[in-house]
């Protein structure tokens, strides 16, 4: 069985130590890295696994190396795992990144040379095991590692592969698209608060609607414009509803959203290198 080492403990790593172990695609072997006593003392408890501090330690005899930090702190984990004999042994290990905005390039130049790094832009759905993550391979790994990835990452939701010159748009469209997505959310509950439902019945009703539709969009087999249209009766309430969507410029707004998005992404791709 592939062995990992989960480099940080927060609420990312955390749901993938949990996706891992339920699936069965990693057993009570996987190590997490979490340098606070209190963290690292919930999460042995939780899942039973071993926690250290010291993330050099962890790299040991480790087939995945998943960083799960913020991008400002992969840095100090990579000059933690330099102190670890990445090419010692029998293994050959890969690096995984979840950290936003950090390239491959930069990861590699602070690795041994050859080194195979891929990336991964995930999203927060992964906490309930319906993430989206999308990977992008660096330079030196190769398909049997990328499958090997994607084989781990599909214990918390679905995976796709892209070339890394397109993680900024992915970043724009998934990465930060359960935000607009709650977004929405926020503005059909408020709507119907001011209808006059209670904001516990609109609340459960926005939720539900948005639950059922997204697994009726994933299981029909049917577009998003097919299925709108069988709900849009001409001349109906659903009708003189999207009339005023439309003229509220709702597709304009996400166009621009998702560009705003993806410029930002860039930028701060740049800022880390």
């Amino acid at each position: 069985m592939t062995r990992i080492a989960v480099i940080g403990g927060g609420r990312i790593g955390e749901a993938l130590v949990a996706g891992l172990l339920e699936s069965g695609r990693a057993n009570k072997d996987l190590v997490v890295v979490e340098p606070h006593a209190d963290r690292a003392e919930v999460l042995a408890g939780r899942f039973g696994v071993r926690v250290t501090p010291d993330a050099a330690d962890a790299a040991v005899g480790a087939d995945l190396l998943v960083i799960a930090v913020k991008p400002g702190d992969v840095d100090s984990v990579l000059t933690e795992l330099g102190k670890a004999d990445l090419d010692g042994g029998d293994r050959e290990q890969v690096l995984v990144s979840l950290a936003a905005g950090v390239p491959t390039a930069r990861l590699e130049a602070k690795l041994p040379a050859g080194f195979p790094v891929v990336r991964v832009m995930p999203n927060t759905p992964m906490l309930v095991g319906q993430g989206m993550s999308v990977l992008a391979p660096g330079r030196y790994a190769r398909a049997e590692q990328l499958e090997l990835v994607t084989d781990m990452l599909s214990a918390v939701g679905k995976v796709v592969t892209v070339a890394e010159s397109q993680m900024d748009a992915v970043t724009a469209v998934s990465g930060s698209g359960p935000a607009y997505f709650f977004l929405v959310v926020e503005a059909m509950v408020d709507a119907g608060v001011g209808l006059g439902l209670s904001r516990d019945v609109s609340t459960e009703l926005v939720v539900q609607t948005m639950i059922g539709s997204a697994a009726l969009l994933d299981e029909s087999g049917q577009s998003a414009v097919d299925l709108r249209a069988a709900v849009t009766s001409p001349a109906g309430t659903t009708a003189a509803a999207l009339r005023e969507l439309e003229r509220g410029g709702v597709r304009s707004a996400f166009l621009e959203a998702l560009h705003a998005a993806k410029r930002r992404s860039a930028e701060q791709g740049a800022s880390a290198e």
